[in-house]
Order: C-alpha cells, then sequence, then structure tokens
C-alpha cells in the first residue's frame, strides 16, 4: 500500500538566496534523471506524491529540514531546471506560488498541443485538486501555492500548499492521478502498483457530478475528507534533534562516511577521489533516489547531506555540495553514452548503507555531530543565509 497525503509545517518567512537556489535546481534535476533512467518518468510523479519522500528531498537539498519554505522552493527548483528538460525527460512542471498557480491552465494548454495529451481534461483535474482542498474540506488553510507535474503518459501529481493564519503553520497536500477515481471521496488515498483502476475523465458527463459534490460536501463535516492514509506532522522547533532522527540509519551514513574510508571498496564503487565528507552526502543523496518508502520516515535525516541555508543543523557545505553534484551528473552523462558503471555504483551506496544498519549500534553523541560539522564547515566552504561560515576561534589561532 502507498498513498499520498499531507503535511503540516510550520510557517517560515526566510528566503532562498542566489547560491542555493542554483545548486538546488542541479541537484533536483540530477535526481529526478536518476529516477527516470532506472525507474522510468511516472516514477517522479509516484515519489512526489509521498509527502515522507518530499521532505526528504527538500532536506538532502539545503532546505530548512521541517518549514514551509520547503515546498514552493523544492518545487521552484524543480521546474526551472525540469522544464527546459521537458521533451527527454517527459516531465512537465506547471504552476507555483501566486500569480503562478494561476498560470496552470494556460501551461496544461500549451503541453497538450505540444504531447496530444486532452488540454481540457488535465485543466479541470487541476482545478478539482484545488478546489477540494481549498473548499471541499473546510480545515482553515487556504492554497497560496499549486503546482500540477504532468508525465507525456498522461498521468499526474499535483503538490499544493494552503496557509492557516490562526495556527501559524502551512498544510502541503499531495495527490496522484494513478488509481484515482473521485475527486470528493477520499481522493488523497490509494493503492500504488500497476493501474489497474479507472481514472475519472473531468472532461466526460460524469465531472457534472463530481463538481456538484463538492460544493455539497464544502459545508459538511470535512471529517470524511480527512481520512489521509499518510499525514506528517513536522515539529515546531527549528533545530535538529536526536528524536527528529532515526540514529542507527544516520549512524551507519557517518560510520560508513567517516570510518571506512572510501579505499577499502573503491574496486566496488568506482567512486575514486572522493572524500568522507561526499560520500557522506552522496549516500544520503543516493538513498533519495534508490531507497523504497519506509525510508523517509525521518526527513530530518537527510539534513545531514548539506545542512540547511539557516544553520540548521549546520551551515550548508558548498565545495561537498558542489561536488555531490559534479559525480552525478558525470554519472548520468556516462550511463546516457551506455557507461552504466559509476551510475550503478551510486545505487550500491544506499545499499552498502542499509546491510551496514542490521548489525550496527551507535554510539556517537548525536549533539557533539552536530558540533563537529559546524566546526569544520569553514572547510568545506559553508554558508548560511547569515554569511559565510568562520573556522572556530582555536582553529583561527593556528592560522596566524
Amino acid at each position: 500500500m502507498k498513498r499520498s497525503g499531507s503535511a503540516d509545517l510550520p510557517l517560515h518567512y526566510g528566503y532562498v538566496p542566489v547560491w542555493l537556489a542554483e545548486r538546488m535546481a542541479k541537484l533536483g534535476l540530477a535526481v529526478v534523471e536518476n529516477i527516470v533512467l532506472d525507474y522510468g518518468k511516472d516514477e517522479v510523479l509516484r515519489r512526489l506524491s509521498d509527502p515522507f519522500w518530499f521532505q526528504s528531498l527538500g532536506a538532502v537539498m539545503g532546505m530548512d529540514w521541517h518549514s514551509s519554505g520547503i515546498t514552493t522552493s523544492v518545487m521552484g527548483a524543480l521546474k526551472r531546471a525540469v522544464n527546459p528538460h521537458s521533451k527527454e525527460l517527459g516531465i512537465y512542471i506547471c504552476g507555483g506560488k501566486g500569480k503562478y498557480s494561476r498560470q496552470t491552465p494556460d501551461e496544461l494548454l500549451k503541453i497538450s498541443e505540444i504531447t496530444g495529451l486532452d488540454g481540457d481534461h488535465l485543466v479541470k483535474c487541476s482545478k478539482l485538486s484545488a478546489k477540494v482542498d481549498n473548499t471541499a474540506i473546510q480545515d482553515g488553510f487556504q492554497l497560496y501555492t499549486h503546482n500540477f507535474i504532468l508525465s507525456s503518459s498522461g498521468k499526474w501529481a499535483v503538490v499544493q500548499q494552503g496557509m492557516s493564519a490562526q495556527s501559524k503553520t502551512a498544510r502541503r497536500y499531495h495527490w496522484h492521478s494513478e488509481n484515482l477515481t473521485s475527486f470528493v471521496d477520499d481522493p488523497h488515498t490509494f493503492i500504488y502498483g500497476q493501474n489497474t483502476g479507472t481514472i475519472l475523465n473531468m472532461a466526460d458527463k460524469q465531472a457534472d457530478g463530481s463538481r456538484r459534490g463538492v460544493m455539497q460536501i464544502a459545508g459538511e463535516n470535512p471529517e470524511h475528507m480527512l481520512k489521509e492514509i499518510s499525514k506528517l506532522v513536522m515539529p515546531a522547533h527549528h533545530d535538529v534533534r536526536a528524536k527528529d532522527v532515526d540514529l542507527k540509519r544516520l549512524g551507519a551514513i557517518l560510520w560508513l562516511a567517516q570510518e571506512k574510508q572510501p579505499k577499502d571498496f573503491e574496486s566496488l564503487l568506482l567512486l575514486q577521489g572522493l572524500g568522507p565528507r561526499t560520500l557522506q552526502s552522496l549516500a544520503l543523496v543516493s538513498e533519495v533516489i534508490h531507497g523504497t518508502p519506509s525510508r523517509f520516515k525521518d526527513p530530518a535525516r537527510f539534513s545531514f547531506a548539506h545542512g540547511g541555508k539557516d544553520g540548521h543543523p549546520f551551515p550548508v557545505p558548498i565545495k561537498v555540495y558542489d561536488e555531490t553534484i559534479g559525480v552525478l551528473q558525470n554519472a548520468i552523462h556516462k550511463a546516457k553514452l551506455g557507461l552504466s558503471e559509476k551510475n550503478e555504483a551510486i545505487k550500491r551506496l544506499t545499499q552498502i548503507a542499509q546491510q551496514a544498519e542490521k548489525d550496527f549500534t551507535p554510539n556517537a553523541n548525536f549533539d557533539e555531530v552536530i558540533e563537529e560539522e559546524r566546526n569544520n564547515s569553514w572547510k568545506y566552504g559553508g554558508r548560511t543565509v547569515f554569511g559565510k561560515a568562520k573556522a572556530p576561534v582555536q582553529q583561527q589561532l593556528k592560522l596566524f
């Protein structure tokens, strides 16, 4: 059983600096390209419809691991990076925040002219998904961002977010067209796997009944509409704490990168030249690409790849981030040429980490791990929205 669902996030009014936005776009494209290469374009939609995977992707990109800004920032980065390659990848991303969300219908109609898909049907799907979450579900959240992600196969996913001024939180809603049979009867819950169900054609006469149903339940008890199987509720605290992370999984990654040096298994990984810190990031990125749904129940763990723009759990290590992107891009380029050894090596990383977990007992102090990352951040070009990371005082004395 797999499902889409919703995520509750604390409101966050920060911004994404240019230096991070550019890297988010590059890493996002590399992740999408890898998924398309290994699992197909429709798998991208399945991943985006999973709130836990989406949160993990945002964390590995260097965004604040739990804030509302992760939604608009990740989707904005993906749209900028993926759409120039839409014809090749078969993935189209429409909409966005505010006025850009209202451009979704026009974007879908233009895409339909290129792909031959039913543009009117797609526009109705987009409008109805927004209508359900904004009107039919009376939960106090008003939508302000709407992204419609389309595959050239005709399948689609929706990632949209509403804001509640009263609770000072945002709620993100995820949709997936696979096996969707109704827009008004538990639309956020569905069965994964082969598409053996019927996708409701909103251009059909049945669409009138569905639209009337949306309006009828608008004033009713919303409980029926809120039976999401999967709901992610993020804590109010901004820092990353031990309780937010599966310490066994994180410990295995740190062990893999820091204690078992890459030279011990270079022949297996074909990733010569990578230092332990880049290997740590690459292992977490590999899991985002190749991991199964059960691996994303602790999204905060993925912030240990590239930190966070506000310094939680530590500043974004620019040099490591760039090297990770370079390795992924190189692997993708070679895979397209039929040389898949490096791409397979990256896939193998997450398998090695999972194997290590079986007999692994965490013994490192969580706070000490974060402190070490912060102390070493300046070595890796660490950076936050507040500026560049500086060496600890004792290290500065040594430098002089």
